[in-house]
């Protein structure tokens, strides 16, 4: 009989300890020990290993190592494929993690039906009767999906090895567990060791594997933090269930940039992919209302223009609220404190909600004016021109600063059909015959006086 070993797992960083600890010495993190008893098995329940593969690997001089371009497997779905950097790298290990009912199940098995290449759909938390209710709804041509139902990794490594798909992907990394470990699934022990062999046996056979993950209250992915760690991509997707809009943002991603966006409309039919962003963002803006403004922002690589709205009213009770939908509250505290100390305007009585409409959150410093030009028309109830498009970041001095990009943002509100952007007067920009004028400032107070007067 194999003897029981108890250990204790950090929940945020999967630091293993012999006894409970307070604190851990690895993230720092407060509480976050939680106790596991492991049972080491025989390797004979092992499905799958290397040794019909096995080839000795040694160390090389960088200089010695030749460098070849990876061919990206091609998507049909145009935002995933610019999420990703270009599309799907053989042998990369992706997670997705979301909400519960957010569509992530969803997207990736309309993906499977829409591509030429053979998926395998491993599914830990639906039977092949759901699978295929949702199937019939969603767009797919090529049928080219296998479905397997199993949550035993041993099993699933060895129908992998068997079938040979071109990429895989499991639905979810909680459900699955190895009979190498005695623990339960969806416990740190099981999801570090079963992502292990699965990125394993992704790299050794050049397969995609795309794993689905849970989350916790807080958002972040259910298990250890290094799960996200082994990973080569991490996708989170977004949405507020009571818009049609959701919203895949890369994490992480080892094969291109990071802080990448992709907007989804959910329907019937499933997830459509939105073309031009800005444009669906701004169907709806309500023209000549105080307390909006548009920003030029950045996601990625990707210009993006954003409603900011603000309202600004009389505090019901002693202390004035702040709050906001969308974007930093401490970092709209620092700009009220601006506004008061450099411009003069006494907001310390008054409420302040800031909303980012869309249901999308943006965390680029680009939309400081925009946030403080909505606060103000709000405040003077002054509605701002619907052609006016602002893009700066604001300074704890009152200085406007210049931002990243700035081509990029001004035709993209060129496109859209703005006649007015307002930047630092900082900023490097071509000289060059545009359809939009270009304002420039150094400071904030110099903005406000030439909107307000």
């Amino acid at each position: 009989m194999a003897k029981v070993k108890t250990t204790w797992f950090c929940k945020e960083c999967g630091h293993e300890a012999a006894k409970w600890i307070g604190n851990c010495p690895s993230c720092k993190q407060w509480n976050t020990f939680t106790e596991e008893k492991l049972v080491k098995k025989s390797s004979s329940n092992v499905a799958w290993t290397r040794q019909d593969n096995q080839v000795k690997v040694l160390p090389k001089n960088i200089d010695d190592i030749s460098q070849t371009r990876t061919q990206r497997i091609s998507i049909p779905d145009s935002e995933l494929n610019e999420v990703l950097g270009g599309g799907i790298v053989p042998g990369s290990l992706v997670l997705l993690g979301g909400e519960p009912g957010i569509g992530k199940s969803t997207l990736l098995l309309q993906l499977s039906l829409q591509m030429e290449q053979t998926a395998l759909y491993v599914s830990g938390e639906e039977s092949e009767e759901q699978i295929k209710m949702r199937a019939s709804r969603l767009k797919g041509t090529k049928n080219k999906c296998i479905v397997y139902t199993e949550t035993r990794l041993e099993n699933i490594l060895k129908t992998l090895k068997e079938n040979k798909p071109d990429w895989v992907i499991i639905d979810s990394i909680q459900t699955i567990y190895s009979l190498e470990l005695e623990s339960t699934p969806g416990s740190i022990s099981q999801i570090k060791e079963c992502t292990a062999q699965i990125l394993r046996y992704a790299k050794e056979n050049n397969v995609p594997i795309f794993l689905i993950g849970h989350i916790t209250k807080d958002g972040a992915i259910a298990g250890p933090k290094i799960l996200e760690h082994m990973v080569d991509t991490v996708l989170h997707f977004e949405g507020d269930r009571n818009h049609a809009y959701r919203i895949v943002r890369s994490i992480k991603n080892r094969f291109g940039t990071t802080q990448n966006l992709g907007i989804y409309e959910m329907n019937s039919s499933g997830l459509l992919p939105v073309k031009n962003p800005s444009e669906v963002l701004l169907a709806q803006r309500q023209e000549g209302l105080s307390g909006i403004a548009i920003a030029a922002a950045m996601e990625g690589t990707r210009p993006l223009l954003v409603e900011t709205q603000a309202l600004v009213s009389t505090a019901v009770y002693g202390t004035p609220q702040r709050s906001v939908t969308g974007y930093d509250l401490r970092r709209l505290n620092m700009l009220l404190a601006v506004l008061e100390k450099r411009c003069g305007f006494r907001l310390g009585a008054f409420d302040v909600f800031i909303n980012l409409a869309g249901g999308i959150r943006i965390d680029d410093p680009a939309l400081d004016l925009a946030i403080m030009a909505s606060i103000m028309s709000s405040y003077q109830n002054i509605g701002l021109p619907p052609k006016y498009v602002f893009g700066a970041e604001v300074g704890l001095s009152g200085e406007i600063r210049p931002i990243q990009r700035v081509e990029q943002r001004i035709n993209e509100a060129e496109k859209i059909g703005f006649e007015h952007i307002f930047l630092s007067k900082y900023t490097k920009i071509q000289d060059k015959p545009r359809g939009i004028k270009i304002h420039t400032f150094g400071r904030v107070d110099e903005v406000f006086e030439w909107l307000f007067g």
